[in-house]
C-alpha cells in the first residue's frame, strides 16, 4: 500500500496502529482527512475497536468501507452493566461472520472509574475471554488499576495454557509485564510512553522482547507528548514508535519490521513477510550473518526453543549455506557499518566458513564482528584465535554468569564443569588477537551481575549487560 500512495514520504518506514476508536464522534466530520494523514505517515493498517454493541457495529461498518481498516468487537468494562446475553450473542455472531473482525474487545477491568459494578465487569470479561477462545480470535484487554484481578482471571481462564491477546495501552510495571508475557500476551504501548514522568513504563518497553510488542494510539485519547490536549489520531502512532526505537536502540526500519510482523502474527492484519534470505538480516545499520542454527550450548533463556524470530526476522535455516551463498546474500557490504557473524546459532562451529567470508570482507575494507559463546577452543580442540587475527575487528563473548555452577545451570554446556573456565581462557586469548573484545552477561535470575563485572575487569576486556527477556 505504501508504494501506491503518492503522498507517502519516500522510504518512510510503515507502521500499524493496533488500537483506535474511529467511530468516536470526534472523527465524524473529517474521517477521510484523518485517514489520508495516516496513510501519508506510513500507517498502512488500523484496528478500530468497539467498546459496546453500537460502537462494535459502527466499527465493523467502517472496516467494510475502508480497505486499510480492521475491526474488533467487544464490551468495555465501562459498559459491562449493559452486556445482556443478547448483546453478547450479537457480538459473537458479528465476529463469526464478518471477515474483517480480527479480535474480541476491548474488554477487561477498570477499577479507576468503576462505571460498572466490579462483579459485573469480571463476569463480562470472562464471557468475552471464552468467546475469543471459541472463535479462535485474540482478545484486546483493558486494564486500569486492576492488575492483580486481571492477572488472576487470565490465569484461571488460561487453565495452564496461554492467552492469545494483547494488554492494550500497557500501564503496569516490569513485574506485571513479566507475568503477562508468561501468559503469552503481547504488550501494546501508546502515547503515555512519551510522557515525561513515565520512566517505569519506558523501562518496560526497553526490556520486553521485541517479538511481543505493538504500538497504538487509542485515539482520540492519549495524544503523545507534544500533542497533549489535542485530539489524537492514527498518524501520531509514529511518535510512540519513535520513542520505542529510541528506548530499544533500534532504527525505525527495525521497529517497522517488528510491529508489522507482530500485528500480522497476533491479529492477522497484513502478512508475515518472510526474509529475502534467512542467511542475512539487518538490525540498525549492521548486517548479521546467520550461518548455522546449531549451538555449542543449550541456554535456558534462548528464545530459539520457542521461536526463530529475532527483531522481526525469521532465522530458521533449511540448510547451512556455503561461502558463495553467504557472499551472494551479503551483496555490497559497504552499505553497512559492520558485518556480524551471529544468527541463531554458534558461528564458530563453522570456523572454516567464518575465516573465508571474513577474509573476503576484509579485502573490501569491511569491519567484521563475531558474537560467540566462547566454546570454540573446546569444540575444535585447539586455540583457534590466532586464525582469526587480522580478519576480525571485534568479538562479543557470552560469559553469561559469575561462577561455574551458575554457568552450567544456565548454558547446559555439554563440556560440563570445565566450560566456564574455558570461556574465561577464550576471553584472555581473544584479547591478544582481536582489537576489541567484550564479555556479556544476561540478567537471568541467579546471575550476580556485579560479581561478573569484577571477573571481567580482571580478564581485562569490555563488559556488557544484556537484559533478560523471558520467552514462552
Amino acid at each position: 500500500m505504501s508504494g501506491e500512495n503518492p503522498h507517502l514520504e519516500k522510504n518512510l518506514p510503515i507502521l500499524v496502529d493496533s488500537h483506535a476508536h474511529l467511530d468516536d464522534p470526534r472523527f465524524a466530520d473529517d474521517l477521510d482527512e484523518v485517514l489520508a494523514r495516516a496513510e501519508a505517515a506510513g500507517i498502512i493498517h488500523i484496528l478500530t475497536v468497539g467498546g459496546h454493541l453500537e460502537s462494535s457495529r459502527a466499527n465493523v461498518a467502517l472496516a467494510e468501507r475502508y480497505p486499510q481498516l480492521f475491526a474488533a468487537v467487544g464490551i468495555h468494562p465501562h459498559d459491562a452493566g449493559n452486556a445482556t446475553d443478547e448483546a453478547l450473542a450479537e457480538l459473537e455472531e458479528m465476529a463469526r461472520t464478518h471477515p474483517k473482525v480480527v479480535a474480541i474487545g476491548e474488554t477487561g477491568l477498570d477499577f479507576f472509574y468503576d462505571l460498572s459494578p466490579r462483579d459485573t465487569q469480571k463476569k463480562v470479561f470472562r464471557e468475552q475471554l471464552r468467546m475469543a477462545r471459541r472463535l479462535d480470535l485474540p482478545v484486546i484487554i483493558h486494564d486500569r488499576d486492576a492488575h492483580e484481578e486481571i492477572y488472576r482471571i487470565l490465569r484461571e481462564e488460561a487453565d495452564g495454557g496461554s492467552i492469545r491477546g494483547v494488554m492494550h495501552c500497557f500501564s503496569g510495571d516490569r513485574e506485571f509485564a513479566r507475568r503477562c508475557l508468561q501468559l503469552g500476551l503481547y504488550l501494546s504501548f501508546a502515547g503515555p510512553l512519551t510522557f515525561p514522568r513515565n520512566e517505569e513504563l519506558r523501562a518496560v518497553a526497553a526490556e520486553i522482547p521485541a517479538e511481543r510488542l505493538l504500538v497504538e494510539t487509542d485515539c482520540p485519547y492519549l495524544a503523545p507528548q507534544g500533542h497533549r490536549g489535542k485530539r489524537n489520531e492514527p498518524a501520531l502512532v509514529r511518535v510512540t514508535a519513535e520513542k520505542v526505537a529510541e528506548l530499544k536502540g533500534l532504527s525505525m526500519d527495525d521497529i517497522s519490521r517488528i510491529v508489522c510482523r507482530n500485528t500480522a502474527t497476533l491479529l492477522g492484519i497484513g502478512e508475515v513477510a518472510g526474509p529475502a534470505s534467512p542467511i542475512v538480516y539487518t538490525i540498525r545499520d549492521s548486517l548479521y550473518l546467520n550461518i548455522t542454527n546449531r549451538c555449542s550450548n543449550s541456554c535456558v533463556f534462548c528464545a530459539k526453543f520457542h521461536d526463530f524470530t529475532v527483531k522481526g526476522h525469521y532465522l530458521k535455516l533449511d540448510h547451512e549455506p556455503s561461502v558463495d551463498e553467504v557472499m551472494a546474500a551479503i551483496g555490497d557490504p559497504a552499505r553497512y557499518q559492520e558485518v556480524v557473524f551471529c544468527g541463531y546459532g554458534e558461528p564458530l562451529l563453522r570456523l572454516d566458513l567464518v575465516i573465508e567470508v571474513a577474509r573476503r570482507l576484509k579485502q573490501q575494507g569491511v569491519k567484521v564482528r563475531i558474537n560467540s559463546d566462547g566454546q570454540a577452543n573446546l569444540v575444535h580442540g585447539r586455540n583457534i584465535l590466532p586464525e582469526l587475527a587480522g580478519l576480525v575487528d571485534a568479538m562479543s563473548i557470552s560469559l553469561n554468569a559469575h561462577d561455574a555452577e551458575t554457568y552450567l545451570q544456565i548454558t547446559r554446556s555439554p563440556f560440563g564443569p570445565a566450560a566456564f573456565a574455558a570461556v574465561q581462557d577464550f576471553l584472555r586469548e581473544a584479547n591478544r588477537f582481536i582489537p576489541s573484545v567484550t564479555a556479556s552477561v544476561v540478567t537471568y535470575p541467579g546471575v550476580d551481575v556485579e560479581a561478573a563485572r569484577r571477573l571481567v575487569e580482571e580478564l581485562g576486556v569490555n563488559f556488557r549487560v544484556r537484559q533478560y527477556q523471558e520467552a514462552r
